[in-house]
């Protein structure tokens, strides 16, 4: 069982896929391991780590691919339409095992199926207790949250706590945090940390209690319509246009006061809603920060430029793409855990060789291709053909939809 781990090469990341320890425990699961050159250095990660750890390297990506069963990613694979044709040298028949986005890029979907590639897509792992280990949105908001904080504190001109000095006081930063999600509670107690007054608001009641008891105000329009306002996997649901209307009425208000705003609102599969317009931009205080963490979705704020930090009549707003790679270290060996999580029920422990159980959860939910087919509802997929020893064909196919 050859396993491969590519050099990422989108502009903006720095993470791999693939640490020294989980090479480790790769290798003790039966693999071989071959790990692209150069392909931690973002994560502070050197061949010799990786060749200490067990793993062979190569050269360059077709090398490190060459009859790999199993091909790791952080991003999906560069096509030959994108500069380079990091897809071409994955072996036809492979496992792909990455951050796939398809539901923003179905192309590439079509693509995997062509390539008769098992194509899984970690950030359709379900939200469920058996999976929380191997949740990457999950572990990498969390990042992202921490980091958005810092983000804001670099362009804030002021200190965040309160501090009493000889000559007066200094009043502690007023932080505000829009979505309440992992990212949002990682902000949220970040900004706490560093002393300064929060407040959160999410369309979701349920989240209000964990807002609190990390030391923040709660702030939103309650409804009949926030009963329901967050889907079976933990999601945000979008709201009525009368109820953002409402929501952002009270968000209007609010933001005025506030010196640092965080945005964090994301929809799978949709653009970002829009929280933030040019008019409560121009509401807040000159000098004030606002952290658009939705940016690579079309973001939260009006007037955010995708990769720059910008200034809009003396309000500052962060658009930093891919935040979670800026902490590529920490980012790396939390996706490499996930991943490791992700593969090793995948792996028979006496023979060591693959044993998928295509009617488990977790698999339905996230392997988008199989044998050349696209199998997954969310991308317009259909159930694969049922093998031996699967259960039957219709046990299969509502599995399939619940994914």
């Amino acid at each position: 069982m050859k396993i491969a781990v590519l050099k990422e090469r989108r502009p903006a990341e720095a993470r791999v896929a693939a640490s020294p320890d989980t090479v480790k425990r790769l290798i003790a699961l039966g693999a071989e391991v071959t790990v692209e050159a150069g392909a931690g250095e973002g994560a502070s990660i050197t061949d010799a780590d990786y060749k200490e750890a067990g793993a062979k390297t190569a050269t360059d990506a077709a090398k490190t691919a060459k009859d790999a069963d199993i091909v790791l990613k952080v991003q999906r694979p560069m096509s030959k339409d994108e500069g380079t044709d990091e897809l071409a040298a994955i072996p036809d028949g492979a496992i792909l095992i990455s951050l796939l986005d398809p539901l923003g890029q179905p192309d590439s979907v079509k693509a995997y199926a062509a390539k008769k590639l098992t194509a899984f897509s970690l950030e359709l792992i379900p939200r469920i207790t058996r999976a929380q280990s191997m949740d990457v949105l999950s572990s990498q908001s969390n990042l992202a949250g921490y980091k958005a904080v810092l983000d804001a504190s670099e362009q804030f001109g002021r200190m965040f706590p309160m501090m009493m000095t000889a000559a007066g006081r200094i009043n502690p930063a007023k932080v505000f945090v829009m979505g309440a999600g992992v990212a949002g509670l990682q902000a949220i107690a970040t900004a706490r940390r560093l002393g300064g007054i929060v407040s959160a608001t999410d369309v979701r009641p349920v989240v209000k209690e964990q807002v609190e008891s990390l030391g923040a105000s709660f702030v939103m329009v309650e409804s009949d319509e926030t009963e329901g306002a967050e889907t079976s996997g933990g999601y945000a649901k979008e709201m009525s246009d009368d109820y953002k209307r409402r929501q952002a009425e009270l968000v209007a208000e609010h933001v005025k006061s506030q010196d640092i705003v965080i945005t964090t609102a994301l929809i799978p599969g949709r653009p970002a809603p829009k929280l933030i317009d040019a008019a409560m931009v121009s509401s807040m205080k000159r000098g004030s920060v606002i952290v658009d963490l939705a940016v690579e979705q079309g973001g939260n704020v009006e007037g955010n430029k995708a990769g720059e930090v910008v200034d809009v009549d003396g309000v500052t707003i962060v658009g930093h793409l891919n935040v979670p790679s800026r902490l590529a270290t920490d980012a790396s060996q939390l996706y490499a855990r996930n991943v490791l999580n992700f593969l090793t029920p995948l792996i028979d422990a006496e023979s060591k060789s693959l044993a998928i159980d295509w009617q488990d959860e977790i698999i339905i939910g996230t392997c988008l291709t199989r044998d050349g087919d696209i199998i997954h509802a969310a991308v317009g997929g259909t159930p694969a053909p049922v093998n031996d020893g699967d259960k039957d064909s219709d046990a299969n196919q509502e599995g399939e939809a619940d994914g």
